[in-house]
C-alpha cells in the first residue's frame, strides 16, 4: 500500500490527466451503466452557526469502478470547515482510500485536498471545453477561494488562447493574494491577471465566468454578463445557497449537471430557482448531465448563455484517486508501508 501526502499527489496529478479520466468514466458508463456504483453521499452537518463557528459539514463518498478487468473502490472521506481560512488553512479537508475488490488490498491512502480541488476543476474544464464558445479571450474568477486556483487551471487548460483574467473576491485582500499565488504556481500561464473591485467589472466582459463562493442569494444578474457567455457554478452545494440568479438560470441556453441526482436536492442555485413560482424555470428544462454533453448526446447551440452547474459526485473523486493509485503502483511513489 501506497501512503501519498498533499506534495505526492501534487507533484503526479496533473489536470489534463484529470479530465482524461473522468471523461472516460464517463464513456465507460455510457457503454456499461452497472460498471460503475456511486451512491448518494452521506451528509452530516457540523456545529450550529453561533458566534464561535460557523455551520460546515462531513461527508462520506464511496464509489466502485470496474473497468472490464479489475473493480476497485474508491472512499473519499470529507470534512468543510468554513472557519478555517481564519487559520490560514483550507477549508475542505479529506483523505480518500483506494483497494481492489477481489482481495480487499487497500492499494493507496491519499490525500484528497488536491485531489477534490483537480477533481472539482476538471469538471469544470470538461464542461468548457464542450459548452464554451470556441475562441475565448477572457475569463473570471468570482471567489478566490482555494477551489478557485485549479479552476482557473482548468479553464486555460482547455482554453489556452485566453489571456485576461479578471478576479473578483468579496475580500480585496484575497483577490491579491490570489494573483500573486497564481502568477507564481501556475507561471506556465501567459496571462493578464486584473483584480476588479466591483464584481460586474470582473465579469462584464468574460466569456468564461468561474463561480465558486457561499454565497445565499444570486451576485450577479444576466444583464451583467455577455450574452454568450459560459459559467462555471460550483459552488451553493447545499439547498439554502444560491450564488447564481434566477433570471441567469432561466436565460441560458443550454443548463448542464454535473450529477442529476445528487443536484435534485443539492443544487441550491437550481432548486431555489425551480421553487421560485416568478421564475420560469424547472427541472424539466434542465439539459442533461455531464455524461451526456461528453457523449455528445447534448450539444451546444450557436448562441445563449451556457450554465454549468457542480455538486460533485464520488465517481469522480473514484476516477482521479484511481488515476494516482495506479500511477503509484507502476512508481512506487509515496511511501510504501505493509497492511
Amino acid at each position: 500500500m501506497q501512503l501519498l501526502n498533499q506534495a505526492v499527489v501534487a507533484e503526479h496529478l496533473n489536470m489534463q490527466a484529470a479530465i482524461d479520466a473522468i471523461e472516460g468514466l464517463l464513456r465507460l458508463q455510457e457503454k456499461n451503466p452497472n460498471w460503475i456504483k456511486s451512491p448518494d453521499r452521506l451528509v452530516i452537518d457540523t456545529f450550529s452557526e453561533d458566534d464561535n463557528n460557523s455551520q460546515g459539514s462531513h461527508l462520506s463518498m464511496p464509489a466502485t469502478i470496474y473497468d472490464g478487468e479489475q473493480e476497485y473502490t474508491a472512499v473519499k472521506l470529507v470534512t468543510i470547515c468554513p472557519d478555517n481560512p481564519s487559520r490560514d488553512l483550507p477549508t475542505t479537508t479529506a483523505i480518500i482510500t483506494v483497494s481492489k475488490n477481489d482481495t480487499g488490498e487497500i492499494l493507496a491512502i491519499m490525500d484528497g485536498i488536491y485531489t477534490t480541488q483537480v477533481r472539482t476543476a476538471a469538471l469544470s474544464g470538461i464542461a468548457t471545453k464542450y459548452m464554451a464558445k470556441s475562441e475565448c479571450e477572457s475569463v473570471a474568477v468570482v471567489g478566490c477561494g482555494g477551489m478557485a486556483y485549479e479552476q482557473l487551471h482548468a479553464v486555460l487548460t482547455v482554453r489556452p488562447e485566453i489571456k485576461t483574467v479578471y478576479l473578483w473576491n468579496r475580500s480585496h485582500a484575497g483577490a491579491e493574494t490570489f494573483k500573486e499565488r497564481f502568477a507564481q504556481n501556475y507561471s506556465q500561464w501567459n496571462v493578464d491577471i486584473k483584480v476588479c473591485e466591483a464584481i460586474d467589472d470582473a465579469i462584464c466582459d468574460a466569456d468564461v465566468i468561474n463561480v465558486a463562493t457561499r454565497a445565499n442569494e444570486g451576485l450577479f444578474s444576466v444583464d451583467k454578463v455577455k450574452s454568450d457567455a459560459h459559467i462555471n457554478a460550483v459552488g451553493a452545494y447545499q439547498p439554502s445557497m444560491k450564488e447564481i440568479s434566477d433570471d441567469v438560470i432561466e436565460s441560458s441556453s443550454i443548463v448542464v449537471i454535473d450529477d442529476l441526482a445528487g443536484g435534485r436536492h443539492e443544487a441550491g442555485d437550481l432548486i431555489q430557482a425551480h421553487d421560485n413560482s416568478d421564475c420560469s424555470w424547472t427541472w424539466d428544462d434542465i439539459s442533461g448531465d455531464l455524461q451526456a454533453l461528453v457523449t455528445q448526446k447534448i450539444k451546444k447551440s450557436s448562441d445563449g448563455i451556457t450554465l454549468f452547474k457542480s455538486v460533485g459526485a464520488a465517481r469522480f473523486d473514484a476516477a482521479v484517486a484511481l488515476y494516482v493509485a495506479q500511477q503509484a503502483a507502476q512508481k512506487s511513489l509515496g511511501t510504501s508501508v505493509d497492511w
